[in-house]
């Protein structure tokens, strides 16, 4: 089929296509007990996932007392060490996400994944769930060089290069998706059950879905 809109898709990972948030707040509370706070909820972790594990770690932290850069850095390789040895024991595509990512393939479109999850990680969690062949570009945080993560619109321009060129749409859950997108002059699809730091009006999507089962007519309506 050549009369689909975009050539290119590319998807944020975290509360977009996968529902990490069980693995991550596994290790996020790993961290925060070795440091002897108080451990948080799944719902509670949530709305800190998005801009990497570093910024998740200074939230989990802000959120039992506070700490200092020194203690970060120490915590964030504990936090890191465990969520990479049990980083898909809980974590699954969101409900209607492989049969979505069927229909764009069956359709021709190239399908990429831009996160500010470690490029390593996002690499490694996609190997685990057997979904890193469906992807002509893999991007993390770090991919671009260090600060050069989302909101950034340098991943996004990556992404596009190295599919090919064409034109090109990005579906994501928080407003680093969002504002990355845009500046890369690309339309943006929110998802509403992803990990919201916010409400999903607020994140100035061209189009909200509900379910990945939505995600083919919403493409077609942004042509």
């Amino acid at each position: 089929m050549t009369d689909f809109p975009f050539r290119i898709v590319g998807f944020d990972l975290d509360g977009t296509l996968l529902d990490t948030s069980g693995d991550l707040a596994a290790a996020l509370n790993h961290a925060l007990a070795s440091a002897g706070r108080p451990t948080l909820s799944v719902e509670q972790v949530k709305p800190m996932i998005g801009g990497g594990a570093r910024h998740m770690l200074a939230q989990g932290m802000a959120a039992t007392g506070g700490c200092t850069d020194a203690e970060l850095d120490v915590l964030q390789r504990r936090l890191l060490d465990h969520y990479q040895a049990n980083i898909a024991v809980l974590t699954r595509p969101f409900p209607h996400a492989i049969d979505a990512l069927d229909q764009l393939a069956a359709r021709g479109v190239t399908l990429a994944v831009v996160t500010n999850k470690l490029e390593a990680l996002a690499r490694q969690i996609l190997a685990d769930l057997g979904l890193t062949d469906r992807f002509a570009a893999i991007i993390g945080g770090d991919t671009m060089g260090l600060g050069n993560g989302k909101p950034s619109r340098l991943p996004i321009d990556a992404m596009v290069a190295r599919c090919g060129g064409g034109r090109a749409a990005f579906i994501g859950d928080s407003i680093y998706d969002i504002t990355a997108a845009h500046a890369a002059g690309l339309p943006a699809i929110a998802c509403s059950f992803g990990f919201l730091m916010q409400p999903v009006e607020e994140l100035g999507a061209e189009l909200v879905i509900d379910s990945f089962a939505e995600l083919i007519p919403a493409l077609e309506r942004l042509a």
